[in-house]
C-alpha cells in the first residue's frame, strides 16, 4: 500500500461503504419504479409515435441508470478488493501513489492525475455516440 496512514484508509473506506449502500439504495428505489411503470404500462396508452418514442426513452433511460449504479457497485467492489490486498493508492499504469485528496474526492480511482491526464487525452473524442 501507499503513504496512506491507517486514519486516511478508515476513511476512504467509510466513503466507500456510504456510497455502495447509497448506490444499492437508488437500484432498488429505480427497479421498483420501472416495476410499477414499466414499458408496457407506458406504452398501452400509447396513443401516437411521440408518446411511444417517449415511453422507449424512459424506459431506457431507468435501465441505463441502473447499468451505471452497478458498473459504480463493481467499482466500489474493486477498491475494497484492492484494500485487501495492499493495492490501493497505487496507480495501476506506472505505480506511483495515487494522492489522498484524489483518492478523497473519487475513492475508486486507479490511476495517479498523470497517467489518468494521459489516458483521457490519448482516448479523447472515442466512443461518442452520434445520432
Amino acid at each position: 500500500m501507499t503513504e496512506l496512514t491507517k486514519t486516511q484508509i478508515n476513511r476512504l473506506v467509510t466513503a466507500l461503504d456510504q456510497r455502495y449502500r447509497l448506490l444499492r439504495e437508488e437500484v432498488r428505489t429505480e427497479l421498483e419504479r420501472s416495476g410499477e411503470s414499466n414499458y408496457i404500462d407506458l406504452a398501452g396508452g400509447v396513443h401516437d409515435t411521440a408518446d411511444e418514442s417517449t415511453a422507449d426513452l424512459l424506459s431506457d433511460l431507468s435501465a441505463q441508470t441502473v447499468h451505471r449504479q452497478i458498473g459504480e457497485m463493481r467499482e466500489i467492489e474493486e477498491a475494497h478488493r484492492r484494500i485487501r490486498e495492499s493495492e490501493y493508492g497505487s496507480c495501476v499504469e506506472c505505480g506511483s501513489d495515487i494522492g489522498f485528496d484524489r483518492l478523497l474526492a473519487y475513492p475508486t480511482a486507479t490511476r495517479c492525475i498523470t497517467c489518468q491526464t494521459h489516458k483521457e487525452k490519448l482516448f479523447a473524442g472515442t466512443g461518442r455516440h452520434s445520432l
